[in-house]
Protein backbone atom coordinates (compact mmCIF):
# COMPACT_ATOMS: atom_id res chain seq x y z
CA UNK A 1 0.00 0.00 0.00
CA UNK A 2 1.23 3.73 -1.18
CA UNK A 3 1.55 6.18 1.77
CA UNK A 4 -0.27 9.38 2.40
CA UNK A 5 2.52 11.33 -0.08
CA UNK A 6 2.45 9.07 -2.82
CA UNK A 7 -1.91 8.99 -2.77
CA UNK A 8 -2.00 12.65 -3.38
CA UNK A 9 1.19 13.15 -6.01
CA UNK A 10 -0.83 9.80 -7.63
CA UNK A 11 -4.17 12.48 -7.59
CA UNK A 12 -2.26 14.97 -9.35
CA UNK A 13 -0.62 12.75 -11.89
CA UNK A 14 -4.28 11.41 -12.64
CA UNK A 15 -5.64 14.92 -13.57
CA UNK A 16 -2.72 15.96 -15.55
CA UNK A 17 -2.65 12.65 -17.63
CA UNK A 18 -6.17 12.99 -18.16
CA UNK A 19 -6.48 14.24 -21.17
CA UNK A 20 -3.59 12.22 -22.13
CA UNK A 21 -1.15 15.27 -22.40
CA UNK A 22 1.12 16.16 -18.68
CA UNK A 23 1.15 20.33 -19.61
CA UNK A 24 4.67 21.60 -18.53
CA UNK A 25 2.53 24.63 -16.76
CA UNK A 26 0.73 20.92 -14.42
CA UNK A 27 4.32 19.19 -13.95
CA UNK A 28 5.65 22.77 -12.47
CA UNK A 29 2.74 23.23 -10.76
CA UNK A 30 3.12 20.14 -9.39
CA UNK A 31 6.81 20.62 -8.14
CA UNK A 32 5.37 23.89 -6.84
CA UNK A 33 2.42 22.20 -4.51
CA UNK A 34 5.22 19.56 -3.41
CA UNK A 35 7.49 22.38 -2.40
CA UNK A 36 4.90 24.99 -0.81
CA UNK A 37 1.64 22.77 0.60
CA UNK A 38 2.09 22.11 4.54
CA UNK A 39 0.67 18.35 4.16
CA UNK A 40 4.24 17.91 1.96
CA UNK A 41 6.50 19.71 4.37
CA UNK A 42 7.91 16.32 5.65
CA UNK A 43 8.34 14.78 2.11
CA UNK A 44 11.67 13.59 0.62
CA UNK A 45 11.61 15.34 -3.35
CA UNK A 46 13.69 13.20 -4.34
CA UNK A 47 10.58 10.41 -4.54
CA UNK A 48 8.75 12.73 -6.97
CA UNK A 49 9.64 11.25 -10.22
CA UNK A 50 9.62 7.79 -8.55
CA UNK A 51 5.57 8.39 -7.27
CA UNK A 52 5.12 9.70 -10.43
CA UNK A 53 6.23 7.33 -12.56
CA UNK A 54 4.45 4.54 -10.25
CA UNK A 55 1.38 6.00 -11.04
CA UNK A 56 1.89 6.29 -14.79
CA UNK A 57 2.73 1.99 -14.83
CA UNK A 58 -0.19 1.81 -12.34
CA UNK A 59 -2.70 3.14 -15.42
CA UNK A 60 -0.98 1.52 -17.53
CA UNK A 61 -2.15 -1.52 -16.37
CA UNK A 62 -5.64 -3.63 -16.88
CA UNK A 63 -8.45 -1.16 -15.32
CA UNK A 64 -5.59 0.95 -14.60
CA UNK A 65 -7.71 4.23 -13.76
CA UNK A 66 -9.99 2.30 -11.75
CA UNK A 67 -6.67 0.38 -9.86
CA UNK A 68 -5.18 4.32 -9.39
CA UNK A 69 -8.33 5.40 -7.97
CA UNK A 70 -9.10 2.82 -5.44
CA UNK A 71 -5.47 2.79 -4.86
CA UNK A 72 -5.41 6.68 -4.09
CA UNK A 73 -8.81 6.21 -2.32
CA UNK A 74 -7.51 3.47 0.46
CA UNK A 75 -4.06 5.51 1.19
CA UNK A 76 -6.02 8.68 1.80
CA UNK A 77 -6.53 8.92 5.66
CA UNK A 78 -10.63 10.55 5.87
CA UNK A 79 -8.19 13.86 6.53
CA UNK A 80 -6.54 14.56 3.33
CA UNK A 81 -9.75 13.86 0.91
CA UNK A 82 -10.59 17.07 0.33
CA UNK A 83 -6.85 18.47 0.30
CA UNK A 84 -6.48 15.76 -2.38
CA UNK A 85 -10.07 16.75 -4.03
CA UNK A 86 -8.01 20.54 -3.41
CA UNK A 87 -4.74 19.37 -5.10
CA UNK A 88 -6.76 18.09 -8.25
CA UNK A 89 -8.64 20.59 -8.86
CA UNK A 90 -5.70 23.02 -8.86
CA UNK A 91 -3.69 21.06 -11.38
CA UNK A 92 -6.74 20.49 -13.88
CA UNK A 93 -6.83 24.57 -13.58
CA UNK A 94 -3.18 24.92 -13.84
CA UNK A 95 -2.55 25.68 -17.53
CA UNK A 96 -5.76 28.04 -17.53
CA UNK A 97 -8.24 25.51 -18.94
CA UNK A 98 -9.66 21.75 -17.96
CA UNK A 99 -10.62 19.91 -20.41
CA UNK A 100 -13.67 17.11 -20.65
CA UNK A 101 -11.22 14.23 -19.63
CA UNK A 102 -10.29 16.23 -16.57
CA UNK A 103 -13.73 17.29 -15.59
CA UNK A 104 -14.82 13.30 -15.69
CA UNK A 105 -11.75 12.40 -13.42
CA UNK A 106 -12.54 15.24 -11.41
CA UNK A 107 -16.46 14.25 -10.82
CA UNK A 108 -15.01 10.23 -10.47
CA UNK A 109 -12.83 11.54 -8.03
CA UNK A 110 -15.29 13.85 -6.35
CA UNK A 111 -17.38 10.43 -6.05
CA UNK A 112 -15.04 7.97 -5.42
CA UNK A 113 -13.38 9.93 -2.50
CA UNK A 114 -16.98 10.53 -1.29
CA UNK A 115 -16.55 14.66 -1.32
CA UNK A 116 -19.91 15.91 -0.41
CA UNK A 117 -21.29 18.65 -2.68
CA UNK A 118 -21.01 21.80 -0.92
CA UNK A 119 -17.35 20.83 -0.30
CA UNK A 120 -16.90 19.93 -3.82
CA UNK A 121 -18.50 23.53 -5.25
CA UNK A 122 -16.21 25.46 -2.47
CA UNK A 123 -13.06 23.65 -3.07
CA UNK A 124 -14.04 24.53 -6.64
CA UNK A 125 -14.57 27.92 -6.35
CA UNK A 126 -11.55 28.77 -4.63
CA UNK A 127 -9.13 27.06 -7.05
CA UNK A 128 -11.52 29.60 -9.92
CA UNK A 129 -10.62 32.08 -7.48
CA UNK A 130 -6.87 31.37 -7.36
CA UNK A 131 -6.59 30.89 -10.72
CA UNK A 132 -8.62 34.45 -11.90
CA UNK A 133 -6.40 36.65 -14.03
CA UNK A 134 -7.67 40.13 -16.00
Amino acid sequence: MIDHHAALIYTMVLVSAADREMSDDELEHIGNVVSHWPVFHDFDRDKLSTYAQDCAELLRGENGLDTAIETIRAALPHKLIETAYALACDIAAADGFASQEELRLLEMLRHELAVGRLEAAAIERATRARQMTL
